[in-house]
């Protein structure tokens, strides 16, 4: 769970890095190049298909640890209700389980679409290059779906607030002397993240 949790954050970062391309006042110029890349480049797609196999392995091994705790329980609940752990620790199954469907929906409207979808090309400099950008701006133009995205975003955030730590704390990087900036690092990060992407949508809609 910490290592595949670990490999997911980082790829967050990737990810937004390449979102944030469909700001640019270029036409999806530059989104539509960095989407080519991110296709075509043998690495990234090696790459690309460890993304598959930890999302899978990280939602899996979750459902595992659920079903082993809840067995150890048996049919006695916790006597103590309330107790000092956050709300996201103790959700981050649900969170969990939302946030992949969110990905799936979103494999399924760009991802697919990218590979398999009957897009439009667009030439850049010589080069023939799918027009990813215009299936993003269209998707972006339905409210509901900028909804579902912000919404998503959101519990993103809440699942990454006890995640980030958390992943350090259980490959035993744990000590008094920078557990501080560890917390503060992935609270951080559980904001900034979640919100950036948030604002893409958001900011695109507005923009139609």
């Amino acid at each position: 769970m910490a290592l595949t949790g670990l490999f997911l954050i980082v790829f967050l970062v990737v990810h937004l890095i390449g979102n944030l391309q469909l700001l640019k006042s270029d036409g999806g110029r530059a989104f539509n190049l960095y989407a080519e890349f991110m296709t075509t480049n043998p690495l990234i797609m090696l790459i690309s298909y460890v993304l598959y196999i930890s999302i899978l392995v990280h939602v899996v091994w979750s459902a595992i640890l659920t079903a082993r705790n809840r067995a150890a329980r048996g049919k006695v609940g916790y006597q103590v209700v309330k107790n000092s752990s956050h709300w996201t620790s103790r959700n981050m199954g649900i969170l969990g389980t939302f946030i992949f469907i969110f990905i799936v929906i979103h494999m399924r409207d760009f991802w697919a679409v990218m590979h398999w979808g009957g897009i439009n090309h667009v030439t850049y400099d010589g080069q023939e290059v799918k027009d990813l950008y215009s299936v993003v701006a269209q998707a972006f133009t339905r409210s509901w779906y900028v909804a579902l995205y912000v919404v998503s975003m959101l519990l993103l955030a809440f699942h990454l607030w006890h995640g980030f730590a958390s992943a350090f704390q259980t490959l035993g990087l744990h000590h008094v002397k920078y557990n501080g900036t560890i917390k503060f690092v992935g609270r951080a990060f559980a904001i900034i993240v979640p919100a950036m992407f948030a604002l893409i949508p958001i900011l695109m809609f507005t923009w139609r």
